[in-house]
């Protein structure tokens, strides 16, 4: 815990696939586009129904008491950047395991709220048929899961260079628009039938800037409450107990993860690792690649999140 994590900070911000304001770190600059990103945008992966869980990545949680799984099952759709890319086997597989929901996950890597607003155009990063509005329309879920950490890096076109560091109140502002867009597109495409339910996933701490964090969950607060719709605490799961804004490398073991010799990283300092020493910001203990993927190894953060996920869904289904 006492590495220079500063250093793994930086070189975090030259991964591709990162999603953050690397503006607001210590001499960070944004990543260069690549020269082929207008039209060849980090790959979903797109996963359709029930898939199965990513092989060393596990994804038993809580027991099956603890859930109980609906008379109907669910169907789900997962929208996300590059924390939603690497989750989403994971999540899959526990929404399939716990509720036998049907699932669909299409993330793309470095995205925020605005690239899944149809009417972007060549401004997103998300192509047509992968916008929030046409998957609804072709799938018709029951809930719309939207994970984004508050992308504001300058290659988001769709955000037309508005940043944290440079226009705080500009970027909160444009992000409560864009909640709010996102949600009524999501409505719209039901075409009268009844709609999705939006569960916003609250973000864990930044390091860097942690009251960006706790603007932008706030602003999916409000969303939330205003259209009547759920919030899924995942950040609360990825912080210390009684510092919720604190950014953690390690965190004790749960009881849970006790029971499991690989979700308790440091048995003997009954401690878990939730990031590795490279990379503040994603949750998967594996090395980040130049191209974005699902998480390849059973990472703890990333069980973490997707049980409260899963659980604000299973809440939501009676």
């Amino acid at each position: 815990m006492r590495k220079p994590w500063i250093v793994g900070v930086v070189a975090g911000f030259l991964l591709l696939g990162a999603c953050g304001d690397p503006a607001s770190g210590p001499d960070a600059a944004p990543p260069p586009v690549p020269s082929t990103a207008r039209t060849s945008p980090s790959p979903s992966l797109t996963t359709h129904q029930r898939p199965v869980a990513t092989p060393g990545a596990g994804t038993e949680t809580k027991p099956a008491a603890e859930i109980k799984a609906p008379a109907e099952p669910p169907t789900v759709l997962y929208l996300g950047d590059s924390l939603a890319m690497e989750n989403q086997k994971v999540l899959g597989g526990l929404l399939r395991d716990e509720l036998n929901a049907r699932y669909t996950s299409a993330p793309y890597s470095g995205t925020t709220l605005c690239d899944y607003l149809e009417g972007t155009g060549e401004k997103s990063l998300v192509p047509p048929k992968d916008k929030a509005a046409a998957l609804v329309r072709s799938l018709r879920p029951d809930f719309v899961v939207l994970q984004f950490w508050g992308n504001a890096w300058d290659y988001t076109w769709c955000m037309d260079g508005i940043t944290h560091d440079k226009a705080r109140d500009e970027y909160f502002a444009r992000y409560t628009a864009d909640a709010r867009k996102l949600t009524d597109q999501i409505a719209g495409a039901a075409g009268g039938a009844d709609r999705p339910k939006v569960v916003w996933v609250l973000q864990g701490p930044d390091p860097i800037t942690p009251d960006r964090v706790r603007g932008v969950n706030a602003i999916y607060e409000r969303q939330a409450d205003a259209s009547g719709d759920l919030l899924a605490d995942a950040g609360k799961a990825v912080s210390p107990a009684t510092a919720r804004y604190t950014w953690a490398q390690y965190l004790p073991c749960t009881a849970y993860e006790r029971d499991r010799a690989e979700d308790c990283t440091q048995p003997g300092r009954d401690r878990t690792a939730l990031h590795r020493d490279d990379d503040y910001l994603h949750f998967c203990l594996a090395p980040t690649t130049s191209k974005s993927r699902p998480c390849p190894v059973r990472s703890p953060g990333i069980l973490r999140i997707t049980r409260e996920i899963t659980q604000a869904v299973a809440s939501a289904t009676g």
